[in-house]
């Protein structure tokens, strides 16, 4: 069971536990429940079984049966804006988690990584006792900050006690780079290994080696299963080929009716149509259907070992005599992805390494059953997600296998927590202002009470949502199309579940009332000005801010030396010339031409654009070293090409109004190559000034 279990590193005393704390730790520790909560990653609100799907998840559905299902949970319908939420109790924005981690859009609710006016769930566990361990998918550190390695926002930095998975938001199921606490590591190239299976293994192993005498354990187990690319295992695939030859049309009636059998949706409730982007299953040719059905099958796949994995980390706890008194928590982080994804070295759809392949729209659709729209969406498609939660000492039996009517929200997780695990979630933490918590304790419906939640709010991409009671509005906003108040729709979700029935005409105060108390929320949330621009146009905007100061070390710059030089990049900390960072370049030996040793960051421009770049610099000796601006095609036209020369002295040199005469990809580059000695360059500056 261990084998894809790769380098853990030893456990950390107790006496480590607390060295980061917020507050004491909690000397009742004996009485407290291990905590754990397991994310998957893309899955749709209908894939498991036990919440209407024919994917074989007989681990969760064991979870089910003996613990409680929510009928109307929800999430905040992106990855990155969902894990923020989870860990923290807060809204995305107020964490700093508005967007991605792709792009800091230089608003602090937009930044693109945890901010220091939130703890993390980790945190506050820690502080009360808890070891906590995280094993899997982080995703709250900005994408930068992970190139640059800068380690600031990790897990091991917002209080785990360990970790094993990436930082970042996806991976090659096959071949992964991995973080091991902070340390980095390659998975092995020896055909075992699979990253579902490294994620189940690492948590179960922390679950085994715990000493439950001293304390309680919050694991953390955040899957990348399902999100693309579709990788798995050949003996999983197989189980699912013929079962989706049904298509896609007689699937999502079959969920639906299963989902009406169990009680999830009532008698009365109706199964939104079909997505008039995704075609009739029976109007495909048969070699379409084939590969559709083979796309299907490797999504199941990878739910069936995400499943498989649930069951070792479930049977660690029972071997260690924990189960009963274990909070577990079972939840997804957006609904289906319909994102459409083609690349990898073959296109071949067999969920090998070297393909790259999404599941499309088409089967997304099936997945978000019986709902509308998707991932992005603040439609019930984008936000719903099952939730169950297992705990034998905590839930009444007699509510086992039942479902909870009242919705709730992922800002709710930290409360729970905080609430069974009587910590104390604080006002400071390291000097900062902590944002009160959100959310409510939903330990009142593990005895069958309400937890009294009130208005829940959503914004992503211009996607705006509020939920008051049974009374919900909603936008759909397309990437790249302005947010539209007057496209504001209204829903009654006890009445109608599936978002069918818009009500906004026949009631246009209610929905105006709702609509001004969602956008007194999001001004206080710092959701203005909307932004909605595509994902590309925010990453490209974000590149023309060059990490100049070398804040995130070096983040983004793609650093090169081939051609017999040997050359040392490194932030230098100590002999900085401005700031805490400076670059340094260290030639121990040249090479054949100036191009062998590179520092260079790439951007878009745009033709007719004027640029200022400037930067400074010194060296150990009188040296030259070359700059260029230059397209990043085969010709690298030039738009800036000069020698400059460094010496012991800090120079500061700059040159103005550069004209950009065609679009495209851009390079700035510094060549040192053929340069002597030790130089450090600093505050590289990049200006559009027209």
């Amino acid at each position: 069971m261990m084998k894809n279990v790769y380098h853990l590193l030893p456990l950390t005393t107790l006496a480590a536990i607390s060295a980061n704390s917020c507050s004491s730790a909690d000397s009742r520790r004996d009485e407290r429940p291990n905590i754990i909560v397991i994310l998957a990653d893309d899955m749709g609100y209908s894939d498991v079984g036990c919440y209407g799907g024919e994917i074989e998840t007989p681990n969760i559905d064991r979870l089910a049966q003996n613990g409680l299902r929510y009928r109307q949970f929800y999430n905040c319908a992106r990855s990155c804006p969902t894990r923020a939420s989870l860990l923290t109790g807060l809204y995305p924005h107020q964490a700093g988690m508005g967007w991605m981690a792709a792009a800091d859009m230089q608003r602090p609710p937009y930044q693109g990584y945890l901010n220091r006016q939130c703890v993390t769930l980790a945190d506050v566990l820690q502080s009360a006792g808890y070891y906590t361990c995280m094993s899997g998918k982080w995703h709250v550190s900005s994408d930068r900050q992970n190139n640059g390695r800068v380690e600031d926002n990790w897990p091991l930095q917002r209080g785990f006690n360990r970790f094993y998975g990436i930082t970042g938001g996806a991976s090659n199921y096959f071949k992964v780079h991995y973080t091991n606490d902070n340390r980095q590591g390659e998975s092995p190239d020896d055909g075992a290994f699979y990253f579902t299976h490294a994620i189940s293994d690492s948590a179960a192993a922390f679950i085994r080696r715990h000493d439950y005498r001293q304390a309680p354990i919050f694991l953390y187990a955040a899957y990348t299963a399902a999100h693309w690319p579709l990788h798995a295992l050949r003996k999983d695939i197989d189980k699912y080929r013929e079962r989706y030859e049904k298509g896609w049309d007689v699937l999502r009636e079959e969920r639906f009716e299963r989902q009406k059998k169990t009680g999830l949706f009532p008698a009365g409730a109706v199964l939104s149509p079909r997505d008039e982007n995704v075609p009739a299953w029976n109007s495909l040719p048969p070699e379409q259907q084939q590969e559709f059905a083979m796309r299907m099958a490797i999504y199941a796949a990878q739910i069936d070992a995400m499943d498989q994995g649930i069951g070792r980390i479930v049977q660690s706890l029972e071997d260690r005599g924990q189960l009963e008194n274990t909070l577990i928590m079972f939840l997804s982080d957006n609904g289906a992805c319909a994102e459409f994804v083609s690349s990898g070295q073959r296109k071949e759809v067999d969920g090998k390494a070297d393909t790259y392949e999404s599941y499309r729209i088409n089967w997304a659709n099936l997945s978000s059953t019986p709902y509308r729209e998707y991932k992005h969406f603040t439609n019930e498609g984008g936000i719903a997600t099952p939730l169950i939660v297992h705990y034998p000492n905590g839930i009444s039996r007699k509510l086992n296998n039942t479902f909870v009517d009242e919705y709730g929200h992922l800002i709710d997780i930290m409360a729970t927590c905080a609430d069974a695990g009587k910590a104390v979630y604080p006002e400071y933490c390291k000097g900062h202002a902590i944002v009160p918590m959100q959310g409510v304790s939903l330990t009142p419906n593990f005895s069958g009470q309400r937890t009294g939640r009130g208005p829940t709010y959503w914004e992503h991409e211009g996607n705006i949502a509020l939920r008051d009671g049974k009374w919900k509005i909603v936008t759909k906003t397309g990437e790249g199309n302005p947010f539209d108040p007057a496209s504001v729709k209204l829903y009654d979700m006890e009445a109608d579940p599936t978002e069918m029935n818009d009500l906004s005409r026949m009631d246009p105060q209610r929905t105006e009332q709702m609509f001004a108390v969602w956008n007194k929320w999001a001004q206080a949330a710092g959701v203005f000005p909307i932004d909605t621009r595509t994902y590309g146009e925010r990453q490209r905007a974000y590149r023309r801010i060059i990490n100049g100061e070398f804040d995130d070390y070096f983040g983004d710059w793609n650093l090169i030396c081939r051609d017999g030089a040997q050359v040392d990049f490194s932030i230098d900390t100590l002999n900085v010339i401005s700031g805490k960072n400076t670059a340094r370049i260290d030639v121990v030996k040249k090479g054949e031409k100036p191009a062998s040793a590179q520092m260079k960051w790439v951007m878009n421009l745009r033709k007719g654009e004027m640029l200022n770049i400037g930067f400074l610099a010194k060296a150990d000796r009188k040296t030259n070293l070359i700059l260029r601006l230059e397209k990043t095609n085969r010709l690298q036209q030039k738009a800036l090409d000069k020698t400059v020369t460094l010496v012991p002295d800090i120079k500061k040199t700059e040159f103005k109004n550069i004209r950009i005469e065609e679009d495209g990809n851009y390079q700035l580059v510094f060549y040192a190559g053929n340069m002597e000695g030790v130089c450090w360059i600093d505050d590289v500056q990049l200006k559009i000034v027209n």
